[in-house]
């Protein structure tokens, strides 16, 4: 059994820990409220945009634009979206897992990786995995550029055929209890079901090419920022979980080391009481 000095050691030392988790979670709850907000405010614009897009899309001869036109897949490029930080649960290698899930399924396609976030960058990178891109600079706060920045990468590697088709996957938030691992094609654009097809017109006001250079690349842009929103908001409620967690376990922890410390001073007392007994004894 470890000495007095030795658990009362550790009591400190998990305590101190618990302040730091405690104190984490406080702060990973702050963020989320504001990154929820934005969230929810920006969510009805990128859902919109989408429908939009896909009847557009639906609607117009693929050679009005590039970024409609289909070819053949050889090369995919893969958006990953993970955090710079842990300490977040399971945050990280749920999204990371999804990734060489989706890699083995396209096994017979090359994959090329453009990594938004350290951690994810960081595994591929160590696995000498081909990594076109990467984003490891982004703030707490979601800019419009830093998506414009990942966006016009994706879709200058479209354009030049350096990849044939783009895939993102990132954390879609559902509460701070839940993030749902999310796989989305981003180009070529995809077109709406037979029911849009059918039923909706649209006239192009100075041309159809016009238009679609204006819209396509603002579309793109609006998903990728869409997804950093999601993943923003989905680390901060994995974070403030993680640290909920940590925090209780550091209190279960200090009350087992604390029944420990009884212990071994009641042990102390008795060996104590023992001697002196003994010792009484030996001077009859």
């Amino acid at each position: 059994m470890a000495s007095m000095q030795d658990i009362r050691r550790r009591i400190r030392s998990v305590r101190n820990t618990q302040q730091i988790t405690k104190a984490m979670k406080m702060v990973s709850a702050a963020k989320l409220r504001k990154a929820q907000a934005s969230l929810l405010s920006a969510r009805p614009y990128a859902e919109k945009m989408t429908e939009v897009l896909g009847r557009v899309a639906s609607r117009t001869e693929p050679e009005a634009h590039p970024l409609l036109q289909h070819r053949e897949v050889k090369t995919i490029g893969l958006v990953l979206v993970t955090a710079n930080r842990g300490l977040a649960g399971g945050y990280n290698a749920n999204l990371i897992r999804r990734a060489v899930r989706f890699v083995r399924e396209h096994e017979d396609k090359e994959v090329r990786l453009i990594c938004v976030g350290k951690k994810g960058r960081d595994y591929f990178r160590r696995r000498q995995t081909e990594i076109i891109g990467e984003y490891s600079g982004l703030g707490e706060e979601i800019k419009f550029g830093d998506a414009r920045n990942v966006s016009r990468a994706i879709v200058q590697f479209y354009l030049n055929e350096y990849v044939d088709e783009v895939y993102i996957i990132y954390p879609r938030f559902i509460n701070a209890m839940v993030q749902r691992q999310t796989v989305t094609r981003i180009l070529p654009v995809e077109p709406a079901g037979v029911e849009e097809k059918q039923t909706t017109t649209y006239l192009y006001e100075p041309s159809p090419k016009a238009v679609l250079s204006e819209l396509l690349p603002h579309y793109v842009n609006t998903v990728v920022y869409h997804a950093l929103m999601e993943a923003k908001a989905s680390e901060h409620g994995a974070r403030m979980a993680a640290m909920d967690q940590a925090t209780e376990n550091a209190e279960e922890m200090i009350k087992t080391l604390t029944l420990n410390l009884n212990r071994a001073r009641q042990a102390a007392i008795t060996k104590e009481i023992s001697e002196i007994t003994g010792g009484a004894e030996a001077l009859k």
